[in-house]
Order: structure tokens, then C-alpha cells, then sequence
């Protein structure tokens, strides 16, 4: 009886073990809401030119955390920095749909006309998988700029 306790407890803490290092490999909400502000209050300090080339440059980690990345974009969605995919940077992206067809960049800049930020859902490739995953984005108007970080849930 008592081997038995002690294998049922070595698998219940290998599934703990496996599940905690399995959400380590996402970024949480609070942490996605605290890397925006981190890119606030970087811009505040430093100007817009080096924020947004500090999140283009794709080897720089500043920014950047396991599958949680920075995108800025003006108030037309157009993108002025992206921590993840190179060649989204420069692009207009207003008419930018999900996998399901959903317009969520306009839907975004309809968010931002009642408020400063807030979270938005959408389906997004998760450059850590390579596959379309739901997404919420935190978003926070600063001056005339948006900066997003998502989380892949």
C-alpha cells in the first residue's frame, strides 16, 4: 500500500512538474500588459527612434520573451516596429485579417476611439509554434502610438 502511495505521488508531481514547465513557455497576461508599459516608459526615456529600432532589431531580447513580443503601430495601424516578424515592419495593415476572416486591426482602431487600452481577441500565427493559435492582444495608446504584446492562450 504504502509503494503504491509513493508512485501515485511521484506521478501526480511529474504531472505538476510537466504543467508548470509547460505554462513557463507562455507569457502570462500581466506579463504582456507590463512589457508595453516597459516600452512606455523605455520611449519616454530614450525617444521613439531608438524604442521602435530596438524592437525591430531581431536580435535584440529587450522587448522580447518567449512567445511574447512588441509591435507598435500609428493610429492608421500602420506598423512601425514588430519584435517578432521582420517583414511586417513598414506595412500598412488596416485591412489585416485572422484565420476566421475577422478585420481585427480595424477592429482594434475602433477599440481605441472609447478607450486608451484593453485587450482584444483574435487567432494569429505564434511565431514560437509556427501555428494559428487564439490570441489576446493588450493594447495602449501612447501619444499617437499603440503598443500591443499578445498572449497566445
Amino acid at each position: 500500500m504504502r509503494k503504491l502511495f509513493q508512485i501515485a505521488l511521484m506521478c501526480c508531481a511529474a504531472v505538476f512538474c510537466t504543467s508548470s514547465f509547460a505554462a513557463s513557455d507562455h507569457g502570462s497576461a500581466e506579463e504582456a500588459k507590463a512589457l508595453v508599459q516597459k516600452v512606455i516608459a523605455y520611449m519616454k526615456a530614450n525617444g521613439r527612434e531608438k524604442t521602435i529600432a530596438e524592437i525591430n532589431d531581431m536580435q535584440s531580447t529587450r522587448f522580447r520573451d518567449r512567445d511574447l513580443y512588441v509591435t507598435i503601430n500609428d493610429m492608421t495601424m500602420r506598423n512601425l516596429a514588430h519584435g517578432a516578424n521582420a517583414k511586417m515592419q513598414g506595412k500598412e495593415l488596416i485591412d489585416l485579417k485572422d484565420a476566421d476572416g475577422k478585420p481585427f486591426m480595424r477592429e482594434r482602431l475602433a477599440l481605441l476611439k472609447t478607450k486608451n487600452n484593453g485587450w482584444q481577441d483574435y487567432k494569429f500565427v505564434n511565431p514560437v509554434t509556427k501555428q494559428i493559435e487564439p490570441k489576446s492582444m493588450y493594447f495602449e495608446k501612447y501619444e499617437d502610438l499603440v503598443i500591443n504584446c499578445g498572449i497566445y492562450k
